[in-house]
């Protein structure tokens, strides 16, 4: 399935609503059906159980034409796309009853926000999880969780507590209306709670050392995985400021000037840059990926170097669409402060999508620990 056709098709409708899902804070319930619908829910959800199970390339260019049009739209889809990879690790019998049909959605949280309390064939669930994109529209909810044995927390023998993700029907979850930000203000990113909930084991899937499908696709990290979605968005942020400050130049002569804003040597050379910059950060991008899928598909787990280049990779490119924003967004001048303006919502959702921790400054130190040869923690890579 061509699901990057499907995603450019969809995108005037989404671009024509992306003020009222900026006003309702959340991604409307028909829409979100309509990507389901239209399988960019089950991107990475196993073939075996009815998903489309695409190549990480495949995902990543899916989400960035999405985020062409509106960068919330485009969040939540990956969102759904990656929580859906978590039914890879799910015994087969549960990961069916979970994805009982091809319209399913799963949303949730990957931080260990709550704590488990292991209890007959599973486990007794309470927690508040912050950053639930599009969870409101999803089936099935996840939440990362601390996992308790006879009073005692599951560590690894450095003491770290190993997280696990368990999944409860929407119907057990309560939503709190706390999403109330500066950007990507559509993507519903509230906070929800499990209280006294019921996890039977077999919806519950520790990422770092539970064996998933033995699939080239779950072979990638699924932190490298969520990376990837962020700079999908911020990559098709930064293609459509570029766009809308071309359009802008063209028709805007700035105030006391006698020429045109495109006319400006200024405006020539920093859109020339930001043109460069992002099409020089995606093509890294993209061949880290395409060399990471290449080495999934010939061994059980990727390299730690091919880890270190995906997450390297795709915080490279995420900041630097933030860059190429901001100078549009600049040379916007007064026109980008206003509502009317795409930039500033460019500008805006641009910013919070770098205050993801998966693409956060200290990846660079991360990956530099490992470029120099230095013993590193690669646990969470």
């Amino acid at each position: 399935m061509d699901t990057v056709a499907i995603a450019r098709s969809l995108a005037p409708i989404v671009r024509e609503r992306a003020d009222e899902i900026e006003t309702a804070r959340r991604l409307p319930a028909d829409l979100a059906k309509r990507f389901a619908g239209e399988g960019l829910c089950r991107l990475l959800v196993p073939e075996a159980y009815g998903g489309l199970e695409v190549p990480p390339a495949q995902m990543l260019e899916t989400v960035e034409a999405l985020a062409e049009a509106d960068g919330s739209a485009a969040w939540c889809v990956f969102i759904y796309a990656t929580s859906g990879s978590l039914l890879a690790y799910l015994p087969a019998p549960d990961a069916r009853e979970v994805f009982a049909s091809p319209d399913t959605i799963l949303a949730g949280v990957f931080a260990p926000m709550g704590k488990a309390v292991a209890e007959g064939g599973g486990y007794r669930v309470n927690g508040r999880w912050s950053w639930g994109s599009g969870s409101e529209n999803a089936d099935w909810i996840m939440g990362g969780c601390r996992i308790e044995r006879a009073g005692q927390i599951e560590a690894t023998k450095s003491g770290a507590p190993i997280p696990r993700l368990l999944l409860a029907p929407r119907d057990e979850i309560t939503f709190f209306d706390t999403w109330n930000v500066s950007g990507l203000c559509g993507t519903g990113s509230t906070d929800f709670a499990m209280e006294n909930v019921f996890v039977p084991a077999g919806r519950a899937a520790g990422l770092t050392v539970d064996e998933s499908l033995a699939r080239p696709l779950y072979r990638f990290p699924n932190f490298a995985l969520l990376a990837l979605g962020i700079a999908g968005v911020a990559m098709g942020l930064a293609r459509s400021a570029l766009e809308e400050l071309v359009a802008l130049a063209g028709a805007k002569t700035p105030q006391g000037a006698a020429r045109s804003l495109a006319s400006r040597p200024h405006t020539q050379s920093e859109v020339a840059r930001g043109e460069a910059a992002l099409r020089a950060a995606r093509a890294f991008l993209f061949e880290v990926v395409e060399d990471a899928w290449c080495a999934a598909q010939r061994t059980d787990r990727l390299p730690v170097e091919a880890r270190r280049d995906l997450r390297l990779a795709t915080t490279w490119a995420t900041r630097t669409s933030a860059d190429v924003v901001d100078a549009m967004y600049h040379l916007g001048g007064g026109s980008s402060v206003h509502r009317s303006s795409k930039l500033q919502r460019l500008f805006r959702d641009v910013h919070v999508a770098t205050q993801h921790m998966m693409v956060a400054p200290p990846t660079y130190e991360l990956t530099g620990r490992l470029l120099l040869g230095l013993e590193t923690d690669a646990t969470f890579l």
